[in-house]
């Protein structure tokens, strides 16, 4: 299964903010912390905000932090919300369905069980699991900005 940039945006994104809760968070920052863009970070961002998962302050020295503690973020939530659909293939979909070997195929049956499986794994997970780590994680941003400002001077 794969994500949709979608979703791994969110999840950096909630990363970033739960690494830097001492202060507001700019959609800048978090763009250049993970080299992505700012205009896609501005929706997801907005939705994050929507949910809840984040609080927003306009203005001058407005700026993001995250709505919830890091406990209270559950990872599959986050996921679930994020994703637009978990049709592993053709058959998941009962209005769309032309697969002639729906009637007596058995892949629809394991891959919706691996989905729930997979599902069920990151419904165990919070953002403050996460953030175990959140030091190296903080050092690792760090070092990605610094390589980027590196390159455009060169």
């Amino acid at each position: 299964m794969r994500l949709t940039d979608y979703t791994d945006y969110s999840l950096r994104a909630l990363m970033y903010l739960g690494i830097h809760r001492d202060r507001l968070v700019t959609i800048q920052d978090i763009a250049d912390a993970y080299g992505i863009s700012k205009s896609h970070l501005m929706k997801v961002v907005h939705q994050l905000g929507v949910a809840g998962l984040i609080e927003t302050t306009r203005g001058r020295s407005g700026g993001l932090r995250l709505g919830k503690e890091p406990e209270e973020i559950n990872i599959g939530e986050v996921v679930r919300g994020t994703e637009p659909d978990f049709m592993m293939v053709e058959c998941f979909n009962r209005d769309h369905n032309e697969c002639v070997l729906a009637p007596s195929c058995e892949l629809q049956s394991v891959l919706g069980k691996a989905t729930k499986a997979y599902l069920a794994v990151l419904s165990e997970v919070t953002l403050a699991d996460l953030l175990r780590k959140s030091a190296s994680l903080q050092k690792l941003a760090k070092v990605q900005i610094h390589s980027r400002e590196k390159a455009k001077v060169a």
